[in-house]
C-alpha cells in the first residue's frame, strides 16, 4: 500500500495506548499483530512509536504512576490548526481535557470532549503526518463512536471537524452516519442510545484490520488477554472484541466467515 501522505482535515490519522505495563503491551502487540516498538524517548515520557514492516501504525505512552485513567486506546483526527479546532470544539459545546500542545516539531496535539461525552483528540502535523498504514491486517480499519445523543454528535463533528456527514441509517433500530460516503467513509457515528450500558461513558473505539478475526481472538487470549465479545459476521465484516493483558479494549474485523446457511444448489 502506498504511503500516505497526509488526511484531510477530520479524518482520524492516529491512535495511541494509554497502558500501565509498556513492556507487556509491546510484547503482546507484537505477537498479536507483529508490531515493533521503537524507543520510548525520556523527554516525551517514554513514548514510543508502533511500527508494523517499518510503516508507523500507532504509539504507546507508559502510564505516569499515580494515574487513575483506565488504560485505553486514544483516537485522533486531523487538523490544520489545533487552535482554532479547540476553539470551535468549546463553542460547540465540547470542552478541554489537553489544550493545544507542541510535541517538539512533530506536531500539535490536544484533546476535547463532544457535547456527548466522548473523548478525542487531535493533531496538528508537522514533521509527524500519522499513520503509514491504514485498512490491512495489523494496521486500524475504522474508528466509531457510541454515543446516547446522535444528533448533538452529528453537528459536533460536522461543525467543528469539517466532516462530510453522510446518514447511512436513521430509524430507531438503527442510526448511523459516517464520515464521507461508501468506500471514501472514514469513520462512523453510532446511536448506542437503546444499547450501551449503564455507567458506560460515549466513547470513541479503534477497530483493528484482521485476516482472521476469530483467530486473532483466540490468539489474544493465548498472549494473556480476553475476548470481550466473539466473533459476528455483519454487513459490514466480522467483528469481535478484546482487552489487551492490562484490560484496554480494542474491535477487530475482518472478513465474514460465510457460515450462513445456503440453499442446496440446483440438481
Amino acid at each position: 500500500m502506498p504511503k500516505i501522505e497526509e488526511f484531510p482535515s477530520g479524518a482520524p490519522c492516529w491512535v495511541d495506548l494509554m497502558t500501565s505495563d509498556a513492556d507487556g503491551a509491546k510484547a503482546f502487540y507484537r505477537s498479536l499483530f507483529g508490531w515493533q516498538a521503537g524507543a520510548g524517548e525520556e523527554k516525551f515520557g517514554g513514548y514510543a512509536n508502533l511500527d508494523k514492516d517499518g510503516a508507523k501504525v500507532g504509539g504507546l505512552m507508559p502510564k505516569v504512576p499515580g494515574m487513575d485513567a483506565p488504560d485505553g486506546w486514544s483516537i485522533y483526527l486531523a487538523t490544520p490548526d489545533a487552535e482554532k479546532t479547540v476553539a470551535a470544539a468549546t463553542a460547540h459545546g465540547g470542552g478541554v481535557i489537553v489544550a493545544p500542545m507542541a510535541v517538539d516539531d512533530l506536531g500539535v496535539m490536544a484533546v476535547v470532549t463532544d457535547p456527548t461525552g466522548a473523548a478525542i483528540g487531535m493533531w496538528q502535523p508537522g514533521t509527524h503526518r500519522g499513520f503509514d498504514l491504514l485498512a490491512e491486517p495489523g494496521a486500524a480499519g475504522w474508528f466509531e463512536l457510541f454515543t446516547r445523543d446522535f444528533t448533538a454528535a452529528v453537528d459536533f463533528y460536522r461543525e467543528v471537524f469539517d466532516w462530510d456527514v453522510h446518514v447511512a441509517s436513521d430509524t430507531s433500530e438503527f442510526r448511523y452516519a459516517t464520515f464521507g460516503k461508501d468506500e471514501t467513509a472514514r469513520a462512523g457515528i453510532m446511536d448506542a442510545s437503546a444499547f450501551l450500558p449503564e455507567g458506560i461513558p460515549p466513547h470513541w473505539s479503534v477497530y483493528f484490520a484482521a485476516d482472521d478475526t476469530d483467530a486473532t481472538l483466540a490468539r489474544a487470549a493465548e498472549l494473556g488477554g480476553t475476548i470481550l465479545q466473539p466473533g459476528e459476521d455483519t454487513p459490514y465484516g466480522r467483528l469481535g472484541i478484546a482487552a489487551d493483558v492490562t484490560g484496554a479494549q480494542f474491535k477487530l474485523i475482518g472478513p465474514n466467515t460465510n457460515t450462513v446457511p445456503q440453499p442446496p444448489a440446483a440438481g
